[in-house]
């Protein structure tokens, strides 16, 4: 099975090389830049699960290559539409296309892309960095991808989707309820970026405070609200479940949506706070709290333009 990983950063570059590891024919997408420096010094990885140096197949979007298999993007929101032209060359009639991105948005803009049967499920868990000499830093114990057939079903090119990741050196997981594990990741991602961009802090001295405890439980019964107004694919009693997920994380927590902030880099506002807003305006549910946050994060992108 051919693969092609759309970017050679800290999430398609750490599942690509452990595919890799294991024997498996993948091959990069990436710029010039990041082309000449692999060639150069290698693709490494730096992980608690251990470390790698690989030298991998590499393509830009200029180059020629027979469709591929399976592409998997993890590309950030803001950075779609131009990823959906650079791998449309590659891109064939029975391509799978696996993305990780954050959020619920990004389907309907694939699916529209390249049709409703290309665009498999797919999410993952994953802490990784870029470190400054290049190399890929992977230092949770946590290294999950999510996949599966919206809709649920076990189709052939699924069990032999699994076959090749079975036995990788990362968590390869089958859902078995793909479409209900993106929204629950949806919504807990918003709310965790949302709330410690908003404040400012690791997740740690927000819940702390009374009020913090409670605007983290207020924002996530909006999510709720709002995400079963639109019959979204979620547990009752979701938002119950996601706030002792957010009590149980480390003091230290922060969302890598506030970690963009700090660095000055571009942030996800509208792919995710801001795609549940325009829902809650359609349905008529109040959320204010989620109008906050998106506030807070609209200012941050206009001071981040005005300095460019």
């Amino acid at each position: 099975m051919r693969m092609l990983m759309v970017g050679a950063g800290g999430i398609g570059g750490y599942f690509g090389a452990r595919l890799l590891e294991k024997g498996e024919d993948v091959t990069f997408l990436v710029r010039e830049g990041r082309k000449k420096k692999v060639e150069e010094e290698g693709l490494r990885v730096n992980s608690r699960h251990g470390d790698l140096h690989l030298q991998p197949a590499l393509l830009t979007k200029t180059m020629e290559a027979e469709p591929f298999d399976i592409v998997l993007l993890s590309t950030k929101a803001y950075q779609l539409e131009q990823a959906i032209e650079d791998i449309r060359p590659f891109v064939g009639e029975q391509t799978m296309i696996l993305p990780l991105l954050n959020g619920i948005a990004h389907i309907e803009q694939l699916v529209s892309a390249f049709g409703e049967r290309a665009v498999i499920g797919g999410l993952c868990f994953i802490e990784t960095t870029i470190g400054e000499d290049g190399s890929i830093v992977q230092t949770s114990p946590i290294h999950q991808l999510v996949y599966g057939e919206r809709g649920g079903e076990r189709t052939d090119r699924i069990q032999k989707l699994k076959s090749h990741f079975e036995g990788t050196k990362a968590e390869f997981v089958l859902s078995e309820d793909i479409d209900q594990d993106m929204w629950h990741k949806y919504m807990f991602i918003t709310a965790m970026s949302g709330i410690t961009s908003l404040m400012e802090s690791p997740i740690g001295p927000i819940r702390k405070l009374p009020s913090g405890q409670s605007a983290i439980r207020s924002l996530l019964d909006e999510l709720e609200a709002v995400m079963t107004e639109i019959d979204a694919p979620i547990k009752k009693g979701i938002a119950a479940i996601q706030l002792d997920k957010v009590n149980s994380m480390d003091d230290s927590m922060k969302s890598s949506m506030q970690r963009d902030m700090e660095k000055g880099q571009g942030i996800e506002a509208d792919h995710l706070q801001g795609h549940l807003i325009e829902k809650a305006k359609q349905t008529d549910i109040p959320v204010p709290v989620l109008e906050t946050v998106y506030t807070k994060l609209k200012l941050y992108e206009e001071s981040h333009k005005a300095k460019k």
